[in-house]
């Protein structure tokens, strides 16, 4: 539609409502509210379906925190689709179809979402908390994002191809040649996994989300406008300002969704969800050169995502446990912290190191 529209506007000069497609931030405006309207419009009948048809709802960890299987119970999964509708609808209406760098991180999160979906269904269908192989599951995402990793390489600029941008340091690139596609793929498939582990709390996961969104369609709007780069001394990657329209409906999305899943859940995202909302923030990074900048703003997800890689090392050596239970959200459910504390504090957090992603651009 923007293609047929922006169109229009060549033709018709006069018509200012028609010209202001051709600005991002007015589109990214559009696109954040048309996702959360699409959102609150699907919401209700969607789960509503998704109750009749999985009856049982979500299966519950049986070693997860005692009370889960209680107040949990019978709560449906498989949000996330809600999430990726709503976006696709708003990016196919309002963002640039023409944008290499929009339909890699576009096709991306589809996939990502794709490999949740079917871990959803399989635990659904057995009525237990298996899934999907370990080993279907990951060689599934490696393969998706080093495809992307792989796509995105070769619409870098020559200067930024196969390279590693380092905050602080414009200067500062690292040259990983071939192996840039790898590293893209440990970026992507890990913070699809780390958003994965997070995603224990109503609430908890989908704030750290939208902030990171949020930091992460600022720094788009920076990256792909070469007169702010060059202020702001960061690299500039051209198309790169399209992607503020995607980090827009992902926060449009995602704000929708939070309407459903505030406490007490009404749905949980499930992988379905939390796998793709992983996947977009690593293609995000990768697609801007600012992948490093992702672990300080995904802090978060980074921080859970240790402290199961500890417990489980520890564990294995020791037999001991450092911490109550993995990942640490449910160490502070068994310290008998009440979930809305836990949650809320966890956002905090997420607030603070978003601040400090964005710091970056001063501190260069």
């Amino acid at each position: 539609m923007l293609s047929f529209l922006s169109s229009l506007s060549l033709h018709d000069g006069h018509v200012p409502l028609i010209n202001l497609l051709r600005y991002i931030s007015f589109r990214a405006g559009c696109a954040c509210l048309t996702a959360l309207v699409v959102s609150l419009f699907l919401g209700k009948p969607l789960i509503a379906m998704l109750r009749r048809i999985q009856r049982g709802g979500q299966p519950i960890r049986a070693l997860g925190p005692e009370r889960h299987l209680v107040e949990k119970a019978g709560t449906p999964t498989m949000g996330g689709v809600l999430i990726l509708i709503s976006m696709l609808v708003s990016i196919l209406l309002w963002g640039d179809l023409s944008n290499g760098l929009l339909w890699a991180v576009m096709l991306t999160t589809l996939g990502f979402g794709g490999v949740g979906f079917a871990d959803d269904y399989l635990k659904l269908s057995k009525r237990n908390t298996d899934g999907v192989s370990k080993r279907a599951r990951l060689g599934s995402e490696f393969l998706i994002s080093l495809l992307c990793g792989w796509w995105l390489q070769h619409m870098m600029p020559p200067d930024l191809a196969n390279k590693v941008a380092f905050p602080f340091a414009k200067d500062l690139l690292l040259p990983l040649g071939f192996a840039f596609p790898l590293f893209a793929m440990i970026t992507i498939t890990g913070f699809g996994n780390a958003v994965n582990f997070t995603d224990g709390l109503d609430g908890l996961a989908i704030v750290p989300v939208v902030i990171a969104a949020l930091v992460f369609g600022l720094l788009s709007y920076v990256v792909g406008n070469h007169v702010f780069a060059d202020y702001l001394q960061v690299h500039a990657v051209p198309g790169a300002g399209e992607l503020a329209v995607f980090c827009a409906a992902l926060i449009g999305a995602g704000l929708g969704f939070l309407w459903f899943n505030a406490p007490p859940a009404s749905v949980f995202m499930g992988d379905t969800g939390s796998l793709s909302l992983g996947g977009a923030l690593g293609a995000l990074a990768v697609a801007i050169k600012h992948e490093l900048v992702l672990c300080i703003v995904g802090g978060l997800f980074v921080i859970e995502t240790c402290s199961v890689v500890i417990q489980v090392f520890w564990y294995k050596r020791t037999g001991r446990r450092i911490f109550l239970m993995a990942p640490i959200h449910h160490h502070f459910e068994k310290k008998g912290w009440a979930e809305p504390k836990i949650v809320i504090r966890f956002w905090i957090v997420s607030i603070v190191l978003g601040l400090c992603g964005l710091a970056t651009l001063k501190l260069r």
